[in-house]
This record gives structure tokens, sequence and C-alpha cells, in this order.
């Protein structure tokens, strides 16, 4: 079932999320769910507090990000992303190591803006699965950048939290209009103040 994706300006996307256990009600389909509006939407990672529930839960699939760069000279950090779908719950990130380098990210929240971020490239992180399976691993490139954007969905940050004042200064009118529902989407989305 394809879920509508919470609107910038919702309250539930500046919340720390919740640790849940295995009597999570329903939580397979919840799953299922997310990665079926995830694709619809065409992203990359998707998080629960994004569907309206604050809860440590995202997942990701980094497809998309390889498909692009057969198109072009491979990337090295797109090394590893072509079979890199993974559920991930109660995540803690252990470290964030390497040089920080920028990419130009969106949000499914925030449609319609890109910007560059900067993020240091190698993380560590350990999660359970969603066969409640404990995993320790590192992740670089692509695949760190793509869970360090959901991991802060969890944490109450988005992407624009990253960019100078002035840069936010410079779209408020666009995120005030997201909010509003001012914006040409192709996905379901439920905006917190369209009237």
């Amino acid at each position: 079932m394809i879920l509508p994706i919470v609107a910038y300006g919702d309250p539930v996307l500046k919340k720390i999320a919740i640790e849940i256990d295995q009597s999570y009600p329903d939580l397979h389909q919840l799953i299922e769910n997310m990665f079926e509006t995830m694709y619809k939407a065409k992203g990359v990672g998707l998080a629960a507090p994004q569907i309206g529930k604050s809860i440590r839960l995202f997942i990701v699939d980094g497809s998309p990000f390889a498909e692009e760069d057969e198109e072009e000279e491979l990337d090295p950090r797109a090394e590893g992303i072509l079979n890199f779908k993974k559920t991930f719950i109660n995540p803690i990130i252990t470290s964030e190591t390497g040089d920080e380098w920028a990419f130009n990210e969106g949000c499914l929240s925030i449609p319609k803006i890109r910007e560059d971020v900067y993020r240091q490239e190698i993380i560590q992180i350990s999660y359970y699965d969603e066969n409640w399976e404990c995993h320790e691993e590192t992740f670089s490139g692509y695949a760190a950048r793509i869970i360090q954007h959901e991991y802060d969905h969890i944490e109450g940050v988005l992407f624009t939290d990253h960019l100078s004042v002035l840069k936010r200064k410079l779209l408020q009118k666009r995120l005030t209009n997201i909010s509003k529902g001012i914006v040409d989407i192709d996905y379901k989305m439920k905006f917190p103040v369209k009237k």
C-alpha cells in the first residue's frame, strides 16, 4: 500500500524517533508499504517519520544511483550500490570518518529542492534488519550518504538543517510553499498547512 509522505513543516519530521521492539504491530507490512511508497516516489531511502511514524526505522535501495552512473563514467563512490537494499531498525551510527564531500541531496519530504550537503565518506553502523538479526557494518561513498541522510530523519534533522543560514533564508519561501501544498509532485503527500 502506498502511504502519503509527510511534507516539510510537519512536527514529526523534527522529533527524535523512539526505538521499537519485535512486538511492534504489523512491522513487516509497514516495511513492505514503505518500500512500495519509496519506489512510487522514485526515492532511494525513506524513514518512518516521513510517513508520520516517529520510530527508529528506515529503508534504502541505492539501485537508482547505480543506474544513473551506468549512463556516465562510473563514480568510485557508487561501488557496491547496485545491490544495496536494506532495512535499518534501531540503528546507531558509531563512527563517521574520512574526508567530507559534497553531494547535491534532495528529500521526498522536501520535493523540488536540491542542495549540496557535506558529509563524511565512511560510516560504521549497528542495526537490526527486518528479521531482527543484528549487524555491525561499514559503508562508504553513496551508500554511507544515503544512510546518513535517512539516519538524520530519525534524529529529527533534515538536509536543509545542514545548509548555511543564508541558504536557508533564500529557500524559505519555497519551503513554506511545500508545507502549504503549493508544489507540483507526482506522488501522494500530506501537507501540514494545506487548507
